[in-house]
């Protein structure tokens, strides 16, 4: 059975669904598999976490993009 390949945004590290390779925010930026961590943002206003990946939309995310 074939590894499905989930992709993230390079800029705002967004995690795309399952198929998507553009992301619809971004459509210049280098999306890629080769990412980290995941974390779900509900309520970015009182997120920690969503104020350091400057994220303002909720979401899935990833935590770390490598970009090459």
């Amino acid at each position: 059975m074939a590894k499905k390949v989930i992709f993230a945004c390079g800029e705002c590290h967004r995690i795309l669904e399952e198929g998507i390779d553009e992301c619809n925010a971004h459509p210049d930026a280098h999306c890629t598999g080769d990412w980290q961590g995941y974390v779900v943002i509900l309520n970015p206003s009182r997120s920690e976490i969503a104020k350091k990946l400057n994220v303002e939309t909720p979401g899935n995310y990833a935590l770390k993009v490598n970009i090459r």
